[in-house]
């Protein structure tokens, strides 16, 4: 019948197929997810972090001594410009005493090549004092009033800044001279006003403006500046620098 004879011409494929799908599975070889490996590393790790740590011992080495960390005498050369060697004749003795006495360091006027020459020598404890020194000599060649630049040997937390307002906006001609005029303000009002607010002290020499503070300070002073250069009205300037002041005041 045609019942019987599909059925007698089925097993012989029944009888083939498991051969093929033998082989199929010897062919191809048998893959780890993904998963379980992942699951394997953190066994192993977790097996590797149970180890006991080594104990490492820091080292221990002895202070050394002032005359082998300080080397051979250094100097410092501090240009000074024609237009401040009057100043820096009155203010001489101002000069000269903190630098010697509190520092320890050597210091002359070069009349020849019109530097001030800063020298450490035996006598010199800190090797700090020299860059210090430095600093205080260069600010008061920039603008600053002794007493102010003093603070510069006396604290660690202050900086002195540089910058030309043309760095802020290229301005010329009667542009340039009323950014100028903004910063200072009428009989020097805005520039007094900066610096009681952000505790700063500022110099305005021709385009050049020199600010002396603490790092916050300084921001909060080259900010208001920059505004002023940029356009901003003096009353809206003054505004914004209260409110930053009044913010790091009670942060700190």
């Amino acid at each position: 019948t045609f019942f019987e004879m599909d059925n007698d011409k089925n097993p012989v494929p029944d009888a083939v197929a498991p051969q093929e799908s033998k082989d199929d599975a010897d062919s191809f070889t048998k893959v780890k997810s993904k998963k379980s490996q992942k699951r394997k590393r953190e066994q192993d790790g977790a097996s590797m972090d149970t180890e006991e740590p080594v104990a490492s011992k820091r080292p221990q080495f002895p202070p050394i001594s002032g005359d082998k960390l300080r080397g051979s005498d250094e100097m410092r050369k501090i240009p000074v410009p024609a237009h401040r060697y009057t100043p820096l004749k009155d203010n001489w003795l101002k000069i000269f005493t903190p630098i010697v006495e509190n520092l320890q360091l050597q210091v002359r006027f070069n009349l020849k090549t019109r530097n001030v020459e800063i020298k450490t020598c035996k006598e010199t404890q800190d090797i700090t004092s020299l860059q210090r020194a430095a600093d205080f000599v260069k600010a008061f060649v920039l603008g600053f009033q002794v007493e102010d630049a003093l603070a510069l040997i006396r604290l660690d937390e202050l900086f002195l800044e540089s910058f030309d307002v043309t760095d802020v906006k290229p301005l010329k001609g009667d542009h340039l001279s009323r950014a100028i005029g903004r910063i200072a303000g009428k009989g020097g009002k805005t520039k007094f006003t900066i610096e009681n607010v952000t505790k700063t002290r500022i110099v305005l020499a021709d385009t050049k403006v020199h600010v002396l503070g603490s790092f916050q300070n300084i921001k909060m002073a080259r900010t208001a500046i920059c505004n002023l250069i940029l356009g901003s009205p003096p009353s809206k300037v003054y505004g914004n620098i209260r409110v930053v002041a009044s913010r790091t005041a009670e942060r700190f």
